[in-house]
């Protein structure tokens, strides 16, 4: 079990991989919204427009990813697979159905 947070994640290693990669961010060129809930939750902006991330509710963001703590963790780490996420319903998604086909990318950016 990983002891990260999804503070640790969206704060220290998304951030990071969009300071190394801005190029590739921006190819994606997207607001996304994450609304993490459980006791390490919060909302999030990874705002691939800038690039950046950003600790609030975003008003223009053009996919919405819904997830607990927990759920959020495992996935970025590998060992629960997005689509099984989905259809499981530990993964909501509101939005641009496409975009949210494109998180992969977002996590392999971590630095």
């Amino acid at each position: 079990m990983s002891d990260l947070t999804p503070q640790e994640i969206f704060e220290e290693r998304i951030a990071e991989g969009l300071r190394k990669n801005p190029d590739e961010a921006k190819r994606i060129n997207a607001v996304f919204q994450f609304k993490i809930s459980g006791p390490d939750g919060g909302d999030w902006v990874v705002d691939l427009t800038v690039p950046e991330v950003r600790e609030e509710v975003a008003t223009d963001a053009q996919c919405t990813v819904t997830m607990r703590d927990k759920d959020f963790v495992d996935m970025v780490e590998g060992t629960l697979a997005p689509t099984q996420a989905f259809m499981t319903g530990k993964l909501g998604v509101d939005g641009d159905i496409g975009l949210a086909m494109k998180l992969q990318a977002i996590f392999n950016l971590q630095g």
